[in-house]
């Protein structure tokens, strides 16, 4: 599917994959499925040994559902036989590969943006799982633009959505624009994305609840199915693009005992903070644009916040899209190679002093990509 090579993990270790669904986890709550059951799609990446998937095939990168998926709601045409033809739909990992024998990693757990995909940052999740972690990508049905379950299920995106979302959509749109113009403290911009979230994404400060019990049910499934390879004294690390960031952070507010550490990919830090605290290190990865959308993570907080700013960059570009999609207007200047390296660095930097714990804390240098902000505990 991509327009130019695809990056390639660089740990030590080949990566596994394989997918699981919690069917009937509880009683959906979306306005499009009354009466119906929550079911819950993840996929799993792991290390396994480069020996080990030697004679193996590499798993695709997209089924033929989730191109029409795409096509459809990115306006990106794929042309799903011509990709399979010229090799071109295949990831870097490898489906049902056998894990290490005796061998356990710490968790990830990442949930994609509003309207996005469970695969939509692989790239990422992969490299991460290279270099020795367990990530589990969650797919949360109806606000995803088409989750694949395991019994062949597909649950295609609610309609209706983003005018749930942005209410009225014109209104809306002309708000969040105007916040990304806004000067003053960090006190002072929260309080102008908070007016702005109640005025018009009361939908959105209503769903992170049930995004937050998503990952929730996903981190006690792998507690018990798949304790052979995931490591739980280190903890967990939650992070998520866009929404999903707005996840992550939410997560660790409201559970500091289940999360350990958190990082928002550029989501604007929707859901209701009043009264909060955060008690884990939490970073915030953004582009330049929305950088005004999560000052709440800079005060009231326990623990290091840090802000990671990078250059050139627009929203998708922070998802595998950014190797696809030629439209610098969506993904950004910054080339898209650079830019997985800084997120892969940004990531694994913070993950590896706050999950592993193999330095006291991170150590971020800022560079002609991103600049970085850190702020000492205010509580």
């Amino acid at each position: 599917m991509s327009k130019r090579p695809t990056p390639k993990p660089e740990g030590e270790y080949a990566v596994g994959t394989k997918t699981f669904t919690i069917y009937d986890d509880r009683e959906e709550t979306i306005y499009c499925a009354p009466g119906t059951m929550r079911c819950i799609s993840a996929r799993v990446y792991y290390p396994v040994t480069k020996e080990s998937v030697e004679r193996l095939e590499k798993a695709r990168y997209m089924s033929r559902e989730m191109a029409r998926a795409v096509t459809k709601n990115m306006k990106f045409p794929i042309n799903y036989d011509k990709e399979e033809k010229r090799g071109n739909n295949v990831s870097e990992c490898y489906e049902n590969a056998p894990c290490i024998a005796g061998c356990k990693f710490p968790l990830l757990l990442f949930s994609h943006g509003l309207g996005s995909y469970r695969e939509a940052n692989s790239y990422l999740l992969t490299e991460l799982a290279s270099q020795g972690y367990v990530v589990i990508s969650i797919a949360h049905p109806y606000e995803a633009m088409l989750v694949e379950l395991d019994n062949g299920t597909n649950i295609p995106m609610a309609k209706g959505l983003t005018k749930k979302c942005y209410d009225p959509v014109i209104k809306s749109v002309r708000a969040i624009k105007k916040m990304m113009k806004e000067t003053g403290t960090n006190e002072e911009l929260f309080a102008k994305f908070e007016a702005m979230q109640k005025t018009y994404n009361r939908f959105l400060i209503e769903r992170i609840p049930e995004w937050e019990k998503d990952t929730i049910s996903i981190l006690s499934y792998a507690e018990k199915k798949l304790a052979d390879i995931v490591d739980l004294s280190y903890g967990t690390g939650v992070f998520g693009h866009s929404y999903g960031g707005a996840t992550a952070f939410a997560l660790c507010e409201d559970h500091p005992d289940m999360f350990t550490c958190g990082i928002n990919m550029d989501g604007g830090l929707f859901g209701e903070h009043e009264g909060k605290i955060t008690k884990v290190p939490f970073l915030q990865l953004n582009c330049e644009a929305n950088a005004t959308t999560v000052t709440r993570g800079f005060f009231r907080h326990t623990k290091p916040a840090y802000h990671a700013v990078m250059k050139g960059m627009e929203h998708v570009g922070f998802s595998d899209l950014k190797h696809h999609i030629p439209l610098k207007s969506m993904v950004g200047k910054l080339d898209a190679d650079v830019a997985h390296n800084e997120s892969c660095r940004i990531c694994l930097e913070f993950f590896d002093a706050y999950l592993k714990k193999v330095k006291e804390k991170p150590e971020f240098k800022s560079d002609d990509a991103v600049t970085f902000t850190e702020y000492a505990p205010d509580m």
